[in-house]
């Protein structure tokens, strides 16, 4: 026993800050606005966080649930809530009231910790949750506080901080839970542990680059995957946050500009709305910018378009259930002698596990490796460290999610001959026309050639002769025009007629907060009435 004390530690992201907090404390960690946190100041403040928690009946195990955009109380949450010894729960602040309102009581929710713009909606349904017995506002803008509870900074101001060195004796104890977005019935919640946050914000350290001099801006929510564990990866290197309200892309240059922005995280819609701004053309780069993107599967179109304004664009895979990144498209020295076209098309694959994860395949429904032809498709499975310890409070959904001994991601790509993937759609988005299997994703990258198309999305459509058929909904760019028929014909001089879009629509394009598209609105649209199922 006295041997395992010696030679093993718990591996906990608290271990990053306390690390960073000795060793850099002087360097600034956090900038908001006009305010400045040294690693000193952050360090203080999250133990102040923690003991705030603890003074509020927090114990060990119990959810502390937050409501926040990016703004330092959440990145704090990060933390604090692990410190206090507590599960963070930090929620999509673009859900619905009812939908809080599930994951407050699904996750039972003991605390709340509310930006006091967003809370005015959930003050109705506060009397009905039972579990949660404080609600702490943080008031980043002049909206007043629904529940008249404690304000964050005052609350934080007078606790007996907590000991940084505090670690958990067990390194696979409840770190977070993360809800999916529930579109085919109520939100999962998604388990993380401190074993794999720890992991996987160290192997995003090394697969983008992230340094002591690195300058992170907070384009990429937080609530989302814990902003793929960046706030733990920045922090691990001394690096320091850039807090950011709202995405906006005129204050995303300035930030850029301002304060020499090394890294940042998107998705790629939210890619084509920085290319797309005038600012784009006259941006100069004061040092190297590395953009991480993930989320959906970028078109060749858009790595070109944020490569032309000199950003290093990494295209990375992943899912709430695998913390968020799991692959990356690792770049290989030979591809400088391909095209320009020929590089883009090979970065917009999928690619290989990443250094911390290890494990990815693409199989059939045998569970057996699918060729390595690019071109037979099956499913990605995953497992290692990143992927979740299972769906909290769903042992059923966790069963079904981990058959077989691997994760399945509900995804179908092909295996490249050089062990690549690339997604081909997700299972439920493959258009099955007269018997011919067509990939969303394929028809979808050659619209995005056409140059008056921003952004579109592909989905089968009833049809009487078919059975379905693609049907292409299409954002144009400001101030170009194009019409249904122009776009079609581009369309069949490149790929099969049969996997062609049958009709065009126009406008804009369903998205969720962190920036996907959101298929399955356009296919109920589509479907009413009619007996496909949509999911």
């Amino acid at each position: 026993m006295a041997d395992e004390i010696v030679s093993h530690t718990s591996l906990s992201p608290i271990g990053f800050l306390r690390r960073t907090a000795e060793v850099y404390p002087d360097k600034v960690a956090v900038v908001d606005g006009d305010r400045r946190w040294t690693y000193r100041e952050f360090a203080e403040r999250v133990r102040r966080a923690a003991g705030a928690l603890r003074a509020a009946g927090v114990r060990p195990g119990d959810r502390v649930a937050y409501l926040c955009p990016n703004v330092p109380a959440l990145l704090e949450a990060h933390f604090a809530v692990p410190l206090a010894g507590a599960v963070l729960v930090a929620i999509n602040i673009r859900l619905s009231p009812r939908e809080i309102a599930y994951i407050l009581d699904h996750s039972g929710a003991k605390v709340l910790v509310a930006d006091t713009e967003l809370a005015a909606p959930l003050a109705p349904l506060r009397a009905a949750r039972r579990a949660l017995a404080t609600v702490i506002h943080v008031r980043e803008t002049a909206a007043p506080d629904p529940f008249a509870g404690e304000e964050y900074e005052s609350v934080i101001a007078r606790a007996a901080p907590a000991d940084l060195h505090e670690m958990p004796a067990e390194e696979r104890a409840l770190l977070s839970i993360n809800y999916t977005s529930g579109t085919t019935g109520s939100p999962k919640g998604v388990m993380y542990t401190h074993r794999g946050a720890y992991l996987n914000a160290l192997g995003l350290c090394l697969e983008v680059g992230l340094g002591f001099d690195a300058t992170y801006l907070w384009t990429l929510p937080m609530f989302h995957c814990n902003g793929w564990c960046f706030p733990w990866a920045v922090t691990a290197v001394g690096g320091t946050h850039l807090c950011l309200r709202k995405v906006e892309a005129p204050v995303v240059f300035d930030m850029i500009e301002e304060h020499a922005v090394s890294h940042l995280c998107a998705a790629p819609t939210v890619l084509i709305g920085l290319a797309q701004d005038p600012r784009a053309a006259a941006l100069r780069l004061s040092r190297p910018l590395t953009i991480a993107t993930g989320g959906a599967p970028p078109a060749p179109q858009v790595i070109r378009n944020v490569e032309a304004f000199g950003a290093r664009l990494v295209h990375l895979y992943g899912l709430t259930e695998t913390y968020g990144p799991h692959t990356f498209c690792e770049r290989q020295p030979r591809w400088d002698g391909e095209s320009e076209e020929g590089r883009a098309r090979l970065k917009a694959r999928q690619g290989v596990a990443g250094i911390t994860a290890l494990d990815v395949r693409v199989v059939d429904e045998q569970m057996r490796d699918v060729p390595r032809d690019g071109e037979t498709l099956g499913e990605i499975v995953m497992r290692g460290n990143n992927v979740m310890a299972g769906y909290y409070d769903d042992p059923g959904a966790t069963a079904s999610a981990f058959r077989g001994g691997w994760f399945h991601s509900g995804d179908i790509a092909v295996m490249h001959p050089d062990g690549y993937i690339e997604i081909r759609d997700r299972k439920k988005d493959v258009i099955i026309s007269g018997g011919e299997n067509i990939s969303t994703v394929e028809v979808e990258q050659v619209l995005y050639q056409h140059p008056a198309v921003m952004e579109v999305a592909v989905v089968g459509v009833p049809d009487e002769k078919w059975g379905e058929v693609p049907k292409a909904f299409v954002t144009l760019k400001p101030g170009a025009a194009a019409s249904p028929e122009q776009i079609i014909d581009f369309c069949r001089e490149r790929i099969a007629h049969f996997k062609c879009p049958k009709a065009i629509a126009f406008g804009e394009l369903p998205k969720t907060s962190t920036g996907k598209i959101q298929k399955f609105v356009l296919r109920e649209r589509e479907w009413q009435g009619r007996e496909k199922k949509v999911n």
